[in-house]
């Protein structure tokens, strides 16, 4: 059986496991098929998935500690489980002090950040998250929630990353969802052979169809592409299949199931 990395997962408290996943499937209007919970996703070793990143999201300043002790503890608890997991702390634009929650996150265990605009309403080129980009630039990874066809949720469009990259042009970026959740030709037009931005496939193959996904790979390349299912929005049963469609060589497919991930969590 293959080996397998899920780059892109998201867990929550169980005391809140429902609660969030359904206003998450109301949020994109879209069945959301996980549970949310960490024990749910560990199901996923059946079909080879031995490896996780858990990307935590804050969704107001006051939510950014809890979050990140919550990912810390959970990460810890899998690898226990002789899972390869790891964790990128949720980071609010209005949190009082980047710097010692950077420290303090980094203490615990966790590897980079994550932020998604839609969710926390703030365009990735804000001026407010400068101050973080110019503390981890050089040295730690950031994911971004990229991408969304809906006019009131242009917060992540490619043009803006760019705009950040120019700014910023040693920060190491994730930009999940191909690099624009169905904005992908703006994505193909705007970020392909930008050697710091890296791709995951999470809430894309579902939704494009498989001559996108191939040109996905021919324009994007997959050097820094990475096997994502976006849980519990999707399950590795329904994503594994959806990926083994795609045009890519014996050693293509083991890098983006694994190698690349590895790479790009210790970058």
């Amino acid at each position: 059986m293959k080996k397998i990395f899920d780059i892109h997962t998201h867990v929550y408290p169980p005391k809140i496991a429902d609660k969030a996943t359904y206003n998450l499937g109301r949020f994109y209007d879209f069945p959301v098929e996980g549970e949310g919970k960490i024990d749910d996703l560990e199901k996923s070793r059946e079909f080879g998935v031995c490896g996780f990143l858990l990307l935590g999201v804050a969704t107001n300043p006051t939510q950014v500690e809890s979050v990140n002790t919550f990912l810390a503890e959970t990460a810890k608890e899998s690898r226990e489980r002789g899972f390869e997991t790891y964790a990128f702390m949720g980071m609010h634009q209005d949190h009082p002090d980047f710097a010692a929650e950077l420290d303090r996150a980094l203490s615990l265990g966790l590897k980079g950040i994550k932020i998604h605009p839609d969710i926390q309403g703030v365009d990735i080129d804000d001026r407010r998250l400068f101050e973080l980009y110019s503390l981890i630039e050089g040295k730690l990874p950031i994911y971004f929630h990229m991408g969304d066809d809906r006019e009131e949720y242009r917060f992540s469009t490619a043009d803006k990353l760019a705009h950040v990259l120019s700014e910023f042009p040693k920060l190491t970026v994730g930009a999940a969802h191909f690099g624009g959740y169905k904005a992908w030709e703006d994505s193909f037009r705007v970020l392909r052979g930008r050697e710091n931005v890296w791709f995951d496939t999470s809430s894309s193959l579902w939704a494009m169809d498989l001559e996108t996904a191939n040109k996905a790979l021919s324009v994007l390349g997959t050097e820094r592409l990475m096997f994502g299912t976006d849980y519990p929005v999707k399950t590795a049963g329904q994503e594994i299949p959806l990926f083994d469609r795609l045009n890519l060589s014996d050693g293509q497919r083991e890098d983006v199931l694994w190698s690349n991930a590895i790479r790009f969590i210790n970058n």
